[in-house]
């Protein structure tokens, strides 16, 4: 039996209920999935609207006689007109042959409790300091063309303060994309989730000069660092993606720490993986979403 028989098996003979409407407000995760647990998924395999807050980045093909949408990176909703992602995913792109997929779990079915949903971007905005080589100020907002209907597998995550900080914190970095240990880049069928502790910056500047970066290097202000534990796990490389820490005091809530910047250091081999750090990012968020009369409670814990 195949790997994603499996997973459809383990869907159809071990569906377990679980609790239907979630609260209300942003960053709520799902931990066990929304009116089904997959009790004989792999490690890695988020359950079933997990993390609704996932978005998939897709860009408008044309093939021969026919409009096919390509995957180029993670995302999340952060309102439900807004996506927040990388402008390495983004630059270079127009906007209007991008879209934005939000629900989407298993790739390969649409045989699922809710349906995802599409929407145009009408508007990219990258970060006027961002760094395609250093990948300094590693951010992009895409504005829709109409908003998302929020449902039950669809919801915004939320955003930390501007002088927020992670260090210790255990989180989640979501995502298609996944590096094995053995350094092989695959795309899954289903949503992957990977383990990461934030480490402190000085922690991280100083392994960081051992690798060949160099003894100079010097970690960016608008880095978070994360991970780092050799032959531990595997790692999302989604550029985009979101990585989400618990918000203290609450249960399975949370914000949104760093976005995936892909490119830096290498996956599995020991070293921390570096994320655009959202809470010093937080006050450029502002500005833009002020801008264009964006309601921020969305996104406000």
């Amino acid at each position: 039996m195949s790997r994603r028989s499996v997973v459809i098996f383990a869907v159809i003979v071990s569906i377990v209920s679980c609790s239907s409407i979630p609260p209300r407000g942003c960053g709520y995760r799902n931990p066990d999935g929304i009116g089904f647990k997959i009790s004989n998924g792999l490690v890695h395999e988020t359950e079933y609207g997990e993390f609704p807050w996932m978005t998939a980045v897709l860009k408008k093909e044309q093939l021969k006689d026919r409009e096919i949408n390509v995957y180029q990176c993670g995302g999340s909703l952060i309102h439900p007109q807004v996506v927040l992602t990388s402008a390495n995913c983004t630059q270079g792109i127009e906007a209007k042959i991008m879209m934005v997929r939000a629900g989407e779990w298993d790739t390969q079915t649409k045989a699922e409790l809710y349906p995802d949903q599409d929407r145009g971007v009408n508007e990219i905005v990258i970060h006027k300091d961002f760094n395609n080589s250093s990948l300094f100020d590693n951010i992009a907002l895409l504005f829709l063309t109409k908003p998302f209907q929020i449902e039950e597998n669809i919801g915004p995550i939320c955003l930390p303060p501007a002088d927020s900080t992670f260090d210790s914190a255990h989180c989640f970095v979501t995502g298609w994309c996944r590096n094995s240990l053995d350094g092989k880049r695959k795309y899954e069928v289903i949503l992957q989730k990977t383990n990461r502790s934030v480490i402190p910056r000085d922690t991280c500047q100083s392994t960081l000069r051992t690798t060949s970066l160099g003894e100079n290097f010097e970690l960016h202000q608008s880095f978070i660092c994360a991970g780092g534990e050799a032959g531990k796990d595997t790692c999302i490389c989604d550029k985009g993606s979101p990585m989400v820490c618990p918000i203290k005091g609450t249960k399975d809530r949370y914000y949104q720490a760093g976005i995936f910047s892909s490119g830096i250091v290498a996956c599995g081999d020991g070293h921390p993986r570096i994320f655009s750090s959202v809470s010093f990012l937080r006050p450029w968020i502002d500005e833009q979403l002020k801008s264009r009369m964006i309601d921020s409670s969305y996104f406000t814990a």
